[in-house]
């Protein structure tokens, strides 16, 4: 990569619920030309069988650079390495408490845990419901690190009929986290409601 080429978005897809908001990250950053590392843990391999009809060559292909999962020599694990940050989606509770504990046993999280050491943006997906204790005082302690934890909520003013439309304005809202502004998302005061108002 040169000097003035663009740092990439590094895209983590665990194996939690929910690998379609990894897949329209990656379709976003396409359109908006923002080049993408990506890396895809074994158990969201199963999720994307399940949930999807893509298979992993057809995900990979959405990415300028596919990584092995175990692959912890690959160019993201190094603070070296210019990125613009990275975003796991979804995000699952083992990737969570593993990032959290500093033990990181994987290409993702080691990634992730270079992202926080280098005060790159760090966004978290989280998929799980509901949330006991322990997983508030692991996104406690990831958010005190300097990661931004971002549930896929429903933004119910948008008035979504589809899950495809919901998906589309929840990874929108994090890229907006980037300074990327994709226009499939529904705003207020644009395209809902009056300008000045709060929904």
């Amino acid at each position: 990569m040169s000097e003035k080429s663009t740092p990439p978005l590094v895209v983590g897809i665990s194996g939690a619920s929910g690998a379609l908001l990894g897949v329209r990250l990656l379709d976003a950053c396409r359109e908006l030309a923002v080049p993408t590392h990506l890396v895809v843990s074994r158990n969201a391999a199963l999720t994307l069988a399940q949930e999807t009809d893509l298979d992993l060559a057809a995900v990979g292909a959405k990415a300028e650079v596919v990584h092995r999962p175990g692959d912890i020599g690959a160019s993201i694990a190094s603070g070296s390495f210019p990125t613009r940050g990275m975003v796991i989606a979804p995000c699952s509770v083992r990737t969570m408490s593993e990032i959290a504990s500093g033990v990181t046993a994987s290409l993702m999280t080691r990634a992730a845990d270079v992202t926080l050491k280098e005060r790159r943006p760090l966004v978290l997906m989280v998929r799980e419901t509901p949330l006991h204790l322990g997983h508030l005082r692991t996104m406690t302690q990831l958010a005190e690190m300097g990661a931004v934890i971002a549930p896929p909520m429903p933004a119910f003013y948008a008035r979504h009929v589809t899950m495809a439309e919901a998906v589309d304005q929840s990874v929108g809202r994090v890229l907006d986290l980037f300074g990327l502004t994709w226009d499939v998302v529904r705003r207020w005061g644009r395209d809902l409601g009056p300008v000045g108002e709060t929904p």
